[in-house]
């Protein structure tokens, strides 16, 4: 029976596709496994393209799933393919003429029988005591082989099997019967497992974690990106347009220049002609010998003596007409300065984004944050310089402030943070909140907009009833089991991101909002019956 249980469950595990037990499993995102050789070759025929197919469900795949060998399945396969081994045609030791298939081995026979011959062990008083297993070939290895007894000693400093004659060679050493060693053994191995298990389910959720990180760092690089063109362009325009509002000036200034200068030339030429007449008339008058008719004509054309009165010209003025002042040079230098630094403070930016972060990583962005006693509940006691904050049976008598809960056992902090800010917390009791919230949150009454995470101004990670969670608008999700008391706190509020960690040797994501942030948020922090939340100083990071 145990031998068709094995073989079952072998064929339970064999791929649809070539029908033999798995070999080097994979199990591909519908949930269904296949040799990896065979849905390989499955999906590399020439008529197989995107989208890719389960051979068996057809759920359909837009890329080619990543294929990784399945390790669970694995191992089980090879276990499953030994006991079958293991259980493969044991026949009866005392059947004579046919062989019928053994059900049992006894260690004390050292023989292996059927269903039928068995029952003399079940029956008679002198075998009762004997020990059976499931039929075995191997029965012979659990015999000594200096002494022909049963191997039912285990020597644990030695590591080995022993028989009940071998103990003189083991004298002084801690021994125990192999049942007690084989059962020890088990709880160890089920501790493992335990272990294995946990860690595995860790990975699985750090893989989901960076999975979601970098689907992250993909949107906003691609989101930054489409900015930078936007921002870019719009740069470019805008440079195009002063550059297109300066020709313009100058041009019209130019023709303004260009239109008096014509005119002042116009005029220049009407009194140049007038000058030269007189002068021509006077020259005519020098050069006549007769000095009666010259001064007849002096006397009847007075004006020859008189020259006409004209405006004074500002020819000085027209002397500069150029614009070698207009420095373009120098916008561009400006202009050149300014990009480099702003160049320069971007790639600094760029050059801290990363997916994996170490608590020295964050350190940079460290907030020294107090609490605010405006803000404190009654119930609520501070101390450690307003760094912690202790819930209280004794009502502490704190003067009216229209910032302070009346209602809910909240406190924020007395700073707002808008850029990039990390603080951690040490967090004891069976209830407790890490929060951020806006100015803006309720203070008075017992109503959602005054309960950190109910609301749209607030987002709170807590501890109640020995479960975690992240609240926000009244949606509650669940986070898992967090192995450390101290929580630190992660924001990037022009990102819009804000993340939760569990602090101990290494830090471990528990929780992480996208979202746009539209205030400065507050730290907040919330402390329940017998719970406290203390504000690590800097000093105090270091890992």
């Amino acid at each position: 029976m145990a031998e068709s249980a094995a073989s079952r469950f072998v064929d339970q595990f064999s791929c649809p596709i070539c029908l033999d037990g798995l070999k080097e499993p994979v199990t591909i995102p519908c949930g269904h496994s296949y040799c990896m050789s065979c849905i390989t070759d499955c999906w590399g025929q020439k008529e197989q393209g995107p989208p890719y197919r389960c051979p068996q469900c057809r759920e359909s795949f837009s890329q080619r799933p990543l294929l990784k060998k399945n390790t669970l399945i694995a191992e089980m396969m090879e276990t499953l393919q030994q006991t079958a081994l293991q259980m493969a045609a044991v026949d009866c030791d005392v059947c004579t003429t046919e062989k019928n298939r053994a059900v049992k081995s006894c260690l004390q026979c050292l023989a292996s029988f059927c269903q039928t011959h068995l029952q003399l062990h079940y029956q008679s008083p002198a075998f009762m005591k004997h020990k059976l297993v499931e039929a075995s070939r191997n029965i012979q290895e659990n015999i000594c082989l200096s002494h022909g007894k049963l191997l039912e000693i285990y020597c644990q400093d030695d590591r080995q099997c022993i028989c009940c004659l071998c103990t003189d060679d083991h004298k002084g050493h801690s021994v125990v019967s192999v049942d007690s060693e084989w059962t020890r053994k088990k709880e160890e191995l089920k501790e493992i497992k335990e272990t294995c298990h946990k860690l595995v389910q860790e990975r699985e959720r750090g893989q989901r974690e960076l999975s979601e990180a970098l689907k992250l760092l993909k949107s906003s690089a691609l989101e930054t990106m489409e900015n930078v063109e936007k921002v870019f362009t719009e740069l470019i325009c805008s440079l195009e347009k002063k550059r297109s509002e300066i020709k313009e000036q100058i041009r019209a200034q130019e023709k303004t220049e260009i239109d008096r200068a014509e005119e002042l030339h116009r005029h220049l030429d009407q009194e140049l002609a007038e000058l030269r007449k007189r002068q021509a008339e006077i020259e005519k008058l020098l050069i006549t010998e007769d000095q009666v008719n010259f001064l007849k004509v002096m006397k009847s054309c007075r004006s020859v003596c008189v020259l006409p009165t004209f405006e004074n010209v500002p020819i000085t003025q027209h002397t500069h007409l150029y614009f070698k002042d207009v420095s373009i040079s120098m916008f561009k230098e400006v202009l050149e300065d300014v990009c480099q630094q702003q160049t320069a403070k971007i790639s600094q930016e760029v050059s801290k984004v990363c997916v994996a972060k170490t608590q020295n990583d964050f350190l940079q962005y460290f907030c020294d944050l107090h609490l605010d006693p405006n803000t404190t509940n009654n119930a609520l006691k501070l101390s450690e310089d307003n760094r912690k904050v202790s819930f209280t049976y004794k009502k502490q008598h704190y003067p009216d402030h229209p910032e302070r809960f009346d209602r809910y056992v909240n406190v924020m902090c007395r700073e707002g943070l808008s850029g990039r800010g990390y603080w951690e917390v040490e967090c004891t009791g069976k209830q407790w909140a890490v929060a951020v919230c806006y100015k803006g949150i309720g203070r008075k009454g017992d109503s959602d907009d005054c309960r950190l995470g109910d609301n749209k101004k607030s987002w709170r990670f807590s501890f109640y009833l020995k479960n975690f969670y992240f609240t926000h608008d009244k949606k509650k999700v669940s986070v898992p089991a967090v192995c450390s008391s101290r929580v630190g706190v992660f924001l990037d509020h022009g990102a819009g991101t804000l993340s939760f960690y569990s602090v101990s040797d290494k830090m471990t994501l528990l929780h992480r909002v996208q979202t746009t942030f539209t205030e400065p948020l507050y730290p907040a922090f919330f402390a329940g019956y017998g719970s406290s939340v203390r504000i690590i100083e800097e000093q105090s990071l270091k890992i």
